[in-house]
């Protein structure tokens, strides 16, 4: 006589999607609204219903390293559809949540981004080691003086090499280690749930699937298929645009200084310096057109829910980085020394607190987005 397996709840992991999403999780009762209106469901993936009731179940095991819940952009048209007001959406974007934090480690990071009353230490932190750095290697000068305003005077860029360079480092060897417990999850998720034989993955065949999926991936091509709030794809574009803008504007710096030995301040009429306003400034607009759809969308939730923690602190990123940074370049144009090195200053802990952060806050959706995307596809193709 064979046994009959028995699910385990993880009661922990169904209180926590509720703190996250809303305490009306419980709510569904499958009536497969969510899946009739989403684009990605098809007749033999109903999506986002079985993660909605395997989140109700409490099977950990099945979400939080499936690639499926990746697959979702958040537009949001479940959650307005519902006519239970379960808000799938929001719990999708919970389990996203997570799923960092399951594989960003020191779990000590997760505990620092997750909780607001850390907040301040995010600032103190990178203040110390700046300052520190700075004045230890005489490198820093607190009196820059000169004619013209020329912020490598008061921060030269050995000084930000010495500190950025090993602190991009740290964080490309945190993703790297997180992917890769990320990829042997997920196949073994779906193992488990029979879609796939959990052999070694053909490295070649999934990054050509990562090449042919990117480019859908970067425009956030989803979002055009969904209905109800289809206008949200134009603020997250936006600060897409605008972050992948001023990656490029600061490689494009980086090769000026070491490559053609040109040093900055650099002429407005500079095509990249064009291109480096034109981001910042989409930058601010995105972040409040963000910051205005969170508000609603906490509104459309009755008070029950809204964007928690994790997401307010990256808008409030974005929107001072740019803020800061067009801030610093207009006092330098108006010749206020204190006022443009002190911004200056600003600026540089917010860029900190982007770079040190990276795999422990919302935007870590980039990499393991891509690499869930990439290896649902790759199974598919396989």
């Amino acid at each position: 006589m064979t046994s009959t397996p028995f699910i385990e709840p993880d009661l922990d992991f169904i209180a926590e999607i509720k703190s996250g999403a809303g305490p009306d999780l419980k709510k569904c009762y499958q009536c497969a609204t969510c899946s009739v209106a989403c684009t990605i469901s098809h007749d033999d993936h109903p999506f986002p219903r079985k993660e909605m009731i395997h989140a109700s179940w409490g099977l950990k095991d099945r979400l939080i390293a499936n690639p499926d819940i990746w697959l979702c952009y958040n537009c949001g048209d479940c959650s307005t559809l519902c006519p239970r007001d379960a808000r799938p959406g929001d719990v999708l974007g919970t389990l996203r949540k997570m799923s960092i934090r399951e594989y960003s480690k020191p779990a000590v990071m997760n505990g620092l981004l997750n909780d607001p009353r850390k907040l301040p230490w995010l600032f103190v932190i990178p203040a110390v080691i700046i300052l520190a750095t700075g004045l230890l290697t005489g490198l820093m000068n607190l009196s820059p003086g000169g004619e013209q305003i020329v912020f490598a005077r008061f921060f030269p860029v050995s000084l930000i090499e010495m500190i950025f360079i090993p602190l991009s480092v740290a964080v490309a060897l945190v993703f790297f280690l997180g992917i890769k417990r990320f990829l042997k999850d997920m196949q073994d998720t779906y193992a488990r749930l029979g879609k796939v034989d959990p052999g070694p993955i053909d490295v070649k065949a999934f990054l050509a699937t990562l090449v042919r999926q990117l480019p859908a991936i970067v425009r956030h091509e989803q979002f055009s298929t969904c209905s109800e709030n289809k206008g949200r794809k134009l603020s997250h574009m936006m600060v897409a645009f605008s972050f992948s803008s001023l990656a490029f504007v600061a490689g494009a710096f980086v090769f000026a200084l070491y490559v053609l030995n040109s040093h900055g301040p650099y002429d407005q009429v500079n095509p990249v310096k064009i291109l480096a306003n034109i981001s910042g400034l989409a930058l601010i607009t995105g972040s409040l057109m963000l910051i205005r759809e969170r508000r609603a969308n906490a509104r459309q939730a009755g008070g029950k829910q809204g964007s928690g923690y994790f997401d307010w602190y990256l808008l409030g990123l974005a929107l001072s980085l740019g803020i800061t940074g067009m801030l610093t370049q207009f006092l330098r144009l108006a010749d206020i020394p204190w006022a443009a090195y002190s911004m200056y200053f600003i600026h540089l802990l917010f860029a900190f607190n982007l770079v040190a952060f990276l795999p422990y806050t919302k935007l870590a959706h980039l990499v393991y987005r891509t690499v869930a995307v990439a290896y649902y596809h790759y199974v598919k193709e396989n």
